[in-house]
């Protein structure tokens, strides 16, 4: 079967028209021998290099002696009778000019370019520098070459309802982030910012002297947050497991163990609703150390978000995508979660208000209580409608109750309160820090209430883990912990929603 055939083979008859264009070139190429996806080629310099090292010549100047070889995708292409324009962009979006002119490439090489090339194409290009009439950077051609061949046209650019240019609708962004990564600079920006974000980190971490490492992420139980698991299945053991909703647990065995300051960056899974801050699939940073409190956590966080800031962003004051102005600098605000519900609907609430009153504040703002919910869960929904999701510049909500904080030691003043705190960032929140329970007795029966909430329907509820308890029964030293949201962060950061946070986020199949 020749080469036409097998194409023809794979690509039914309606396979839209550009693409059975570029497949008959493609093969039409390898026929000739001219190879349209070579494995190697001498590149000397990056599009990058050749700006730094040579922008600002003069127009028309031409420098034969300074030769280059480089690669880019084909972007624009001009073709006219003589010379022939194109640019390529490499992978950071930097774009360079190519110059291919009958005199230094020869007919047939320049008819070749004017037949085989098309945009989106990757091309190789050998030359030297000088500078268009016109003043424009550019390569002029001594000889290239088809560094891959794009089958697939580029998306077409379009004005959107607001006058800006635009190639793809927010849906086909997130659905196709290679071309979306092709076609915009902001999508490339975020996938930076993202692993500057990650080294700032990292590197804050490293000085403090914490020590990362990685946890399981198939557990036989689920546990460390009250949230959803997706469930799976091990063939080798017949056993069913679950993807972790957290790393917690883990990491506190590491605690116990002796590695004192302890963190991980890494995925969490949590079988739940996906919005513009909430994703099935996430990374999470989690952090613990030894002789701390939440209070440690706290200086500990404001340090990792604002240190974050000034290294990939240039400061403290960020601005989103609407253009407004967010300041993370300077001491973050705290406020106290009874006394700002309190406050809100104007009577003392406190851990002794009767559940039959909470469900009357409840229903009167429109808030559907669960009845397997506890007293706290109502309270910290009440106030997550009046208070949190109002909450504009960064605020510790501090203090939260006991019967939902299962994982957390009892307040040292405030009785029926846990020494927890959320971090709120224009009325999302973005972390969690506890004083840690250290006292295996008092975890294991905090952790049997759970299991007979979940007997009463509560999805959430945490699992019974003798595991984690033995551990904790070995020495669990005081311990402040923390864990906030990467993805978050970087929407924090930005104001852009989570997906676009997310370079592969996972979304709803196409037709669901």
């Amino acid at each position: 079967m020749s080469e036409n055939q097998k194409t023809a083979a794979e690509h039914p008859d309606d396979t839209p028209e550009q693409i059975q264009v570029r497949l008959a070139k493609r093969a039409r190429l390898i026929e000739e021998g001219v190879e349209p996806y070579p494995a190697e080629l001498p590149i000397t310099m990056t599009i990058q290099q050749v700006r730094n090292q040579y922008e600002g010549l003069e127009p028309g100047a031409e420098l034969p002696e300074k030769k280059v070889a480089l690669a880019g995708r084909v972007m624009l292409v001009r073709v006219g009778g003589k010379i022939c324009f194109a640019t390529l962009q490499d992978g950071s979006g930097v774009r360079l000019q190519v110059i291919l002119s009958l005199a230094n490439v020869g007919a047939e090489s320049l008819a070749h370019f004017k037949t085989d090339v098309d945009l989106g194409d990757h091309l190789f290009v050998a030359g030297y520098m000088g500078a268009s009439k016109r003043g424009e950077l550019s390569v002029f051609a001594t000889s290239w070459r088809i560094a891959s061949k794009a089958i697939r046209p580029l998306p077409k650019v379009f004005k959107n309802a607001q006058g800006e240019m635009v190639s793809l609708s927010e849906e086909a962004r997130v659905r196709q982030r290679h071309l979306d990564l092709i076609m915009r600079p902001a999508a490339r920006d975020m996938v930076r910012l993202r692993a500057g974000v990650m080294k700032s980190l990292r590197k804050n971490f490293d000085e403090r002297g914490y020590i990362e490492i990685e946890t399981p992420m198939l557990q036989t139980i689920h546990g460390g947050a009250a949230a959803r698991p997706f469930k799976t299945h091990i063939n080798a053991y017949d056993e069913d497991l679950y993807l972790r909703i957290a790393t917690e647990l883990y990491l506190k065995r590491a605690v116990v163990g002796g590695i004192e300051r302890v963190f991980e960056i890494n995925r969490n899974f949590r079988n739940e609703g996906a919005d513009s801050t909430h994703s099935p699939e996430f990374t999470a940073l989690e952090a613990y150390q030894a002789y701390g409190t939440y209070d440690t956590m706290a200086e500990l966080t404001q340090s990792l978000v604002q240190r974050a800031c000034q290294d990939t962003l240039g400061g403290t004051e960020v601005i989103l995508a609407d253009g407004t102005h967010y300041d993370f600098g300077g001491q973050w605000k705290a406020i106290d979660l009874y006394t700002s519900v309190s406050d809100a609907v104007g009577e003392e609430i406190s851990v002794r208000t009767p559940r039959e009153r909470l469900e009357q504040l409840a229903d009167a703002h429109g808030i559907s209580v669960a009845p397997f919910w506890v007293n706290g869960k109502i309270v910290e929904e009440i106030f997550e409608a009046l208070v949190g999701s109002h909450l504009w510049e960064p605020t510790f909500v501090r203090d939260f109750p006991e019967d939902t904080s299962p994982l957390t030691r009892p307040h040292r003043s405030k009785p029926g309160l846990t020494e927890k705190w959320d971090l709120y960032v224009r009325g999302m929140e973005l972390a969690t820090a506890y004083s840690e329970l250290a006292d295996p007795v008092i975890q294991r029966q905090r952790l049997v209430a759970q299991s007979r909430e979940a007997a009463k329907g509560d999805p959430e509820a945490m699992q019974l883990d003798e595991e984690f308890l033995e551990a904790m029964e070995q020495g669990f030293p005081p311990t402040g912990g923390m864990g906030m949201g990467i993805d978050r962060l970087l929407t924090a950061m930005t104001g852009q929603g989570i997906r676009e946070t997310i370079t592969f986020p996972f979304i709803k199949p196409q037709g669901k």
